[in-house]
């Protein structure tokens, strides 16, 4: 094979994945839900979500200054509850949402062994 048909090959390719790109970069500057450009300006956060049932589940979600409990199927969302937030449940619930990212927990494993 000579130069000129490797690149008549490539080019293609190039041109392919070029195009992939600009697209992806399009979808990302237009279609963010509700004009918000980071996901921390929302002020809603799943605290933590347990299964009861398959298919059923009951999650806490902090909503600005309130905590919503949900009962979650596959048809439909209930509030079952709505709590205010004092100044002390802050500091525990951020504890409660924190959790052990992958690296934390592949280190904790690692020194185990």
């Amino acid at each position: 094979m000579e130069a000129v048909d490797i690149i008549k090959l490539i080019a293609p390719l190039i041109l392919l994945l070029a195009l992939l790109y600009g697209a992806l970069w399009l979808v990302r500057k237009y279609a963010n839900p509700a004009g918000m450009k980071e996901k921390g300006n929302m002020d809603i956060a799943v605290i933590q979500t347990k299964t009861i049932m398959p298919k059923k589940y009951i999650s806490v979600v902090k909503v600005k200054d309130k905590l919503l409990v949900l009962g979650i199927s596959d048809h439909s969302i209930s509030m079952l509850k709505e709590l205010e937030i004092t100044g002390d449940d802050i500091n525990d619930l951020e504890q409660v949402k924190q959790k052990d990212t992958f690296l934390d927990l592949l280190k904790k494993n690692l020194a185990m062994k």
